[in-house]
């Protein structure tokens, strides 16, 4: 059997014991924002959600953390306007999940690059998932890849992200390991998984290429979706538990999925450490991995400068897997 591995450089090596540094006191912001990169529904929502619930419920806020939306590019758009226009707002953190990291290596957010930013922490860890409809066609990823191979455009798949995005390289990625030229397959594309789960209820593509945490909070929604296939190393804890790994049906990929925030480049040393220090308050919190697991999240703890240490490795990472699959890094 092929194997094509895909996983965090870090993490789980990383222990909350991390994070236990002392805290310094700096001015809270007035008016927080957590900015979500896409529609609503989709990885970056949960991520502003969890921050917002997170803070707040650690203490580490006292105004309430509101959540706004930037759709366009899967965080091209949020990262232009606070590279170019707000780079210097205290209150105001974005979320960022691995697909940002994949997409700046490919330079598909302009002329901006991982250094322009301060990257705050990574609060948790998400896994890519195989999605179907509850009562459709596919039962198990092998009929899945089955149908694909006797007619790739017969299978429309889903991607949140154009060519080269994460949700297209999982797809790429299991073609390859099924012996398929991913080049003839069938996409469509979408802003954010939130869409492409939408469009997979109306029939309109027969699989999402989704992260577990968006796609199981619309199936806890009472979306008739149901997953074929995880993308993590082992089986997922808990309510997953019965859900099978894609190495287990015989197809060895894996995407690990880092779920964080950044804030803008002229943002203050001291703004910058609150939120440092408020992050970390909120992940040593007893209630964050209860927290994590209502949005089937798991627990990745960074902060500051292992944050940015960790953003710089994984697009270097990003960036060779890029060329594997022919697409541009300059």
């Amino acid at each position: 059997m092929k194997s094509l591995l895909c996983t965090l450089a870090v993490g789980a090596a990383i222990s909350a014991a991390s994070l236990s540094l002392p805290s310094t006191a700096f001015a809270e912001p007035a008016n927080p924002e957590c900015i979500a990169p896409a529609q609503p529904g989709g990885g970056f929502d949960i991520t502003c959600k969890l921050a917002q619930a997170t803070l707040a419920g650690s203490g580490a806020v006292s105004a309430p953390v509101r959540v706004s939306y930037m759709p366009g590019g899967i965080g091209a758009v949020a990262y232009n306007a606070i590279v170019g226009q707000r780079r210097a707002e205290p209150g105001t953190i974005v979320a960022f999940s691995a697909g940002s990291l994949l997409n700046l290596a490919q330079r598909k957010f302009g002329e901006y690059t991982e250094a322009d930013v301060r990257w705050v922490a990574v609060v948790g860890a998400d896994y890519g998932a195989v999605v179907v409809q509850q009562e459709g066609k596919y039962s198990t990823l092998e009929e899945l890849v089955t149908a694909i191979k006797a007619d790739p455009t017969s299978v429309i798949i889903g991607a949140g992200g154009t060519i080269g995005s994460q949700d297209w390289m999982k797809a790429a990625m299991l073609a390859r390991v099924a012996g398929i030229d991913y080049k003839t397959m069938r996409f469509v594309a979408f802003e954010g998984g939130g869409d492409c789960a939408t469009a997979l209820q109306g029939g309109h593509v027969h699989v999402c290429m989704n992260d577990v945490g968006d796609s199981q909070a619309a199936i806890d929604g009472g979306a008739p979706l149901k997953l074929l296939a995880v993308l993590s190393e082992n089986r997922l804890p808990g309510k997953l538990s019965d859900i099978p790994t894609a190495a287990e049906e015989g197809y060895d990929i894996r995407w690990s999925i880092a779920r964080g925030f950044y804030v803008g480049p002229d943002v203050s040393d001291a703004d910058y450490q609150w939120w440092v220090d408020a992050f970390r308050t909120t992940m040593e919190w007893p209630g964050y991995q209860d927290a994590l697991a209502e949005r089937n999240l798991y627990l990745m703890p960074m902060v500051g400068e292992e944050t940015e240490a960790f953003v710089a490795e994984q697009v270097e990472f990003y960036k060779a897997l890029a060329t594997e699959f022919g697409l541009a890094t300059q």
